[in-house]
């Protein structure tokens, strides 16, 4: 991350940091009504007795931005203070960690105070320095670890503003605490694997490759977009699943997608013309 030059540039948040598909969250939260609906006509839903998957999607979601939203769904079920999603690959994001990475403390206080489980995330976007300090005296090198969505802590701390500033500088001093750079990737190396990349016949068989806010995305059919971070090669990884490989390759003339998860492998070819 480079230098904050005024008072301004650190109170911006890490846009940058934030996958472009957040923008269309507000869009993604509808989804938890059936199971409601079955609850108040007494039919047991199949999910029971965990909570409806789309519930805890939407209470990680509305966390993001929505205090009053929040607020609802904890007081219709206090455990939803401590809800996860997986919103691919693996990129599991608890309700605390989505305002944790968007800087909004009032959501944060509120799920902590229900409950939810502080982090080492929210400990440094809330700017509780004597925290931060002891989780990286227990554990050294625990500023390298990402947040959601490969956010990095430095940037969680960015995310606090004034309030979390003296954490900021802090992490800054340690070197490592901010998102590695990436490989470097050419203007005519992106626009080579750009494209819908097809591996069946169904409506939610093909990926795009896309970009937006200026990175590379990698979105399924029906689902939310992963950012691409570029390693070398046109080889990448989506965005809070380092582990994860999707490599570009062309083949006998037509570009194709190889997705690498631990032992499953998906491979596709663009879709040409």
């Amino acid at each position: 991350m480079s230098q904050l030059s005024s008072r301004r540039g650190f109170l911006t948040l890490a846009s940058l940091a934030i996958p472009a598909a957040f923008t269309k969250l507000q869009a993604q939260v509808a989804g938890s009504g059936k199971d409601q609906a079955e609850a108040k006509q007494g039919t047991v839903p199949e999910s029971f007795p965990a909570h409806p998957p789309q519930l805890a999607r939407e209470m990680v979601t509305v966390s993001h931005f929505n205090l009053n939203r929040v607020k609802e769904l904890v007081t219709a079920r206090p455990a939803l203070a401590r809800a996860a999603w997986d919103w691919g690959f693996g990129d599991w994001e608890t309700a605390l960690g989505a305002a944790s990475h968007m800087g909004n403390r009032p959501i944060a206080e509120y799920l902590i105070a229900n409950g939810a489980r502080p982090s080492l995330f929210s400990a440094a976007m809330l700017g509780q320095m004597d925290v931060v300090k002891a989780f990286v005296a227990a554990q050294p090198g625990v500023q390298r670890i990402a947040g959601p969505h490969s956010i990095s802590l430095l940037a969680h701390a960015k995310a606090g503003g004034d309030a979390a500033r003296p954490v900021f500088e802090f992490l800054k001093t340690l070197g490592d605490a901010d998102q590695p750079a990436e490989a470097a990737l050419s203007e005519e190396e992106r626009a080579a694997i750009l494209g819908t990349y097809v591996f069946g016949s169904g409506p939610s068989e093909q990926v795009d490759v896309g970009v937006q806010q200026g990175h590379l995305t990698w979105t399924r059919k029906g689902t939310m977009g992963r950012w691409l971070f570029h390693i070398g090669d046109r080889v990448f990884y989506p965005g809070g699943a380092a582990a994860v490989r999707i490599a570009f390759k062309l083949q006998a003339d037509s570009r194709v997608m190889t997705v690498s998860d631990a032992e499953f492998v998906l491979t596709a070819p663009r879709r040409e013309g």
